[in-house]
């Protein structure tokens, strides 16, 4: 695996549940693209359920990295879009369920009105390296 670190300086504000910086050294960078709650049928998972779409979306983003032989602690950046910002425990307790909540990969979360179709509730696509 390539170096990177995560660190989180004493010169920025403590973040909650992430990293501020993301170093990578020489590897391999892999960019997924958004993922969504849909099983690999194309099914959607948790029709109005957050949790169940944010636990398939994080199975899709292991999938994804498993694809490239890489794991979950190759991710060093996450972009989540979410229609609820009050879903964000739930956000929380399902990406520390397929990451290491001790070393949270930095991160960027928004809120949307809505995703490319009405249904989904949450995307991620991540930034992974080996």
């Amino acid at each position: 695996m390539s170096s990177f670190r995560l660190l989180n300086p004493p010169t920025l504000p403590a973040p909650a549940g992430y990293s501020q910086i993301g170093v990578i050294g020489a590897g391999e960078l892999i960019v997924i693209a958004g993922q969504v709650a849909l099983d690999a049928q194309g099914t959607l998972v948790g029709p109005d359920d957050f949790r169940a779409q944010a636990i398939q979306v994080f199975r899709n983003l292991l999938a994804a990295l498993d694809a490239v032989g890489a794991t979950p602690r190759n991710v060093v950046k996450l972009t989540t879009f979410v229609t609820d910002i009050s879903q964000l425990p739930a956000f929380r307790a399902a990406r520390d369920m397929f990451l290491d909540p001790a070393a949270p990969p930095t991160s960027t979360l928004v809120q949307v009105a809505r995703l490319f179709r009405p249904e989904f509730l949450i995307e991620v696509e991540a930034i992974a390296v080996r």
